[in-house]
């Protein structure tokens, strides 16, 4: 996911009016009256950018964990693992952490 003006503008100026189209502002509420915001200066949403791609990109690991564990029928692991006395679900989760670890 690559983030754009709109998503920076969402953080550096909440409740305000705006408009974007083709990464680009092309409306803003000028009344500041009404958001008391004044509109983000071009270094100001591309620092902004940069900070949601690094948010975002941090998080890569955790995405991944959900999607593997979504895969896993983790009810009835747990209920075959205390019927058999077995570890089939912890050692499956600690598979996936071990595959995708945090930073």
């Amino acid at each position: 996911m690559r983030p754009t003006i709109t998503d920076a503008l969402r953080y550096l100026a909440p409740n305000t009016a705006f408009s974007t189209e083709n990464n680009a502002i092309v409306a803003w509420d000028m009344s500041e009256v009404k958001s008391g915001m004044t509109q983000p200066t071009a270094a100001e949403i591309a620092t902004e950018v940069t900070r949601l791609q690094a948010l975002y990109d941090s998080q890569a690991y955790s995405r991944s964990r959900a999607t593997a564990y979504a895969q896993l029928n983790q009810f009835e692991m747990q209920f075959d693992d205390a019927a058999n006395s077995t570890t089939t679900w912890i050692d499956s989760i600690q598979a996936i952490k071990a595959e995708y670890p945090k930073p």
